[in-house]
């Protein structure tokens, strides 16, 4: 259920959670009537996030998610942190700012800026690895918590969903991929462009 916020640790998220299957099936029964639910269920699905899942299985992911809520100003992914990683966000209300570091530059750079109905942290969920990027809290966030223990949950409860879900998650990080290659192809032909600029004024 998603209607009683949790109060967020003062830096850390705890993703420990008990996503049993039983306790899954539990909540969806709950969530069915629950108009914060139904709130979320409609962020997952939307364009910024999952919009591959059906309604009914948006509200199978968000039965098995939990609210949290964090502080204006409070960084709550630490880029490079390999120890809190299981466990991605949907932002009910508020924005984030990611944030990377960049070789030779002491001031990291603004990545993006995310809101209502965005997604931080999925590939840390599926992969466990380091944190790409810093996330910080622009404003007071409401959010819902999917942790590794009850992706698991989902995965016993309702494996159709789950792998649902999944694939959803890939096809978001496939086009993140894709986006970053197309970039990496346009810097390449800037470079090449530039490097030919300058051999036209300066042969020797």
């Amino acid at each position: 259920m998603l209607d009683e916020p949790a109060a967020l640790g003062e830096t850390r998220l705890d993703p420990a959670s008990a996503g049993t299957a039983r306790i899954c099936a539990d909540r969806l029964r709950d969530v069915v009537q629950s108009a914060s639910a139904e709130l979320a269920a409609d962020l997952l699905r939307a364009p910024s996030a999952l919009m591959q899942l059906s309604h009914e299985e948006a509200l199978a992911v968000v039965a098995c998610m939990e609210p949290r809520l964090i502080a204006e100003g409070e960084t709550f992914i630490h880029e490079g942190d390999k120890d809190n990683t299981g466990f991605m966000l949907l932002i009910l209300d508020g924005e984030v700012t990611v944030e990377s570091s960049v070789v030779h530059r002491d001031d990291p750079i603004t990545c993006r800026i995310l809101g209502a109905g965005s997604l931080i942290g999925e590939i840390g969920l599926i992969d466990g690895s380091a944190r790409s990027a810093s996330c910080t809290a622009m404003t007071d966030l409401r959010c819902a918590m999917l942790s590794r223990d009850a992706l698991n949950g989902l995965l016993d409860a309702d494996p159709r969903t789950a792998a649902k879900l999944m694939m959803a998650i890939s096809h978001r990080i496939a086009q993140r991929i894709r986006a970053n290659h197309d970039r990496l192809k346009l810097y390449s032909q800037l470079t090449l462009a530039m490097n030919e600029e300058i051999h036209f004024l300066m042969p020797f």
